[in-house]
């Protein structure tokens, strides 16, 4: 029981709560707001710096072979959840309102997590290096995909005036090339990130923090809490809940339907159920603006710990069904 209390209250989400409750009672305003919005830019670089210095060229080779499993891990990354997104407008637009209908839309089109899909993946038994190579590849593939998908799906624009290949052109030279050069000079430096990885990890922690407060500073300055009510807060999570069953019942489904071996319906189900925001965080900084960026970001952050602590369970289901299994034959 303690475990399960454990999920839902651990320390990065103590610690998220913390930092919406300060954007709520002590936003950044004015010359505070420049700062933190130019000390985002920084660590947004930084941290797609270090995701690229993170990223082992072995573990591209060593899962790359397995095409049809990444095919249709990126399959419901980016067409199965952007569907679901679409067909359930004519439900959501009038139960949520249409603003965080469109974050919800955003969380649909965003790449899967590289960490915790592994991490599943390997306490679960499924294919961990496929599983590294997929979960990379989304990431990278996102940073192009998810500002394209915006673009076309959800009609929106950064900046309110600059055309949609701007929007996408800025999250590329934000996002992927500091990713590219981070990776180019893994050669250099890969050793001390393989060796300082456990310390690193909090500056993905850090930076979505940062961001989210930045965020959320802004919109609440522009009114988020008077137009999303808690009983919106509450259908959200509902909403949360359910698009993570259908999905996790669909990768499920998927993967058996196509014959994969057990240990690569476990990489399916983990890999293309998830949502990043670690990626997401960021890329709503980017894409969206003013009253938009906190109804963006809201879907995600309860997608996100809603994912975590379902699939920290069906990871435990999994390795005692594959104990058992172990022990019958």
């Amino acid at each position: 029981m303690f475990g399960y209390v454990r999920l839902l209250f651990d320390n990065f989400t103590l610690i998220l709560l913390a930092v919406i409750a300060t954007a709520t009672l002590l936003p950044a305003q004015g010359q505070g707001a420049e700062f933190f919005n130019g000390l985002t830019v920084a660590a947004i670089a930084l941290l797609f710096f270090m995701h690229g210095a993170k990223l082992s060229r072995q573990a591209i080779i060593a899962g790359a072979t397995h095409w049809r499993l990444h095919l249709l891990v990126f399959g419901c990354t980016f067409v199965m959840f952007p569907l679901l997104g679409l067909a359930a407008k004519p439900l959501l637009l009038p139960l949520l309102g249409e603003k965080l209908y469109m974050g919800v839309l955003f969380l649909c089109v965003l790449p899967g997590t590289v960490q915790s899909a592994i991490a599943f993946t390997a306490l679960a038994g499924g294919n961990v290096p496929a599983a590294v190579c997929s979960a990379s590849a989304s990431s990278i593939l996102g940073i192009i995909l998810t500002p394209l998908l915006v673009a076309l799906l959800m009609q929106v624009d950064a900046s309110e005036g600059s055309s949609p290949l701007s929007s996408i052109g800025a999250i590329s030279m934000q996002l992927l090339l500091p990713f590219v050069l981070g990776h180019s000079l893994r050669p250099l430096i890969g050793r001390w990130v393989d060796k300082h990885k456990k310390q690193l990890s909090r500056l993905d922690q850090t930076s979505i923090l940062l961001v989210v407060y930045t965020a959320l500073s802004a919109s609440v300055v522009e009114g988020l809490w008077h137009t999303v009510s808690p009983m919106a807060l509450t259908l959200l999570t509902g909403v949360c809940c359910l698009l993570l069953a259908v999905v996790l019942l669909l990768t499920a489904w998927l993967g058996r339907s196509f014959g994969f071996s057990r240990e690569d319906q476990i990489t399916i189900v983990f890999g293309g159920s998830k949502k990043s925001m670690a990626t997401g965080v960021p890329m709503a900084q980017v894409l969206f603006a003013g009253p938009l960026l906190g109804p963006a970001l809201l879907p995600l952050m309860i997608f996100h710990q809603i994912q975590l602590m379902v699939c920290a369970v069906m990871a435990q289901h999994y390795a005692r069904q594959g104990a058992g299994l172990t022990a019958t034959d």
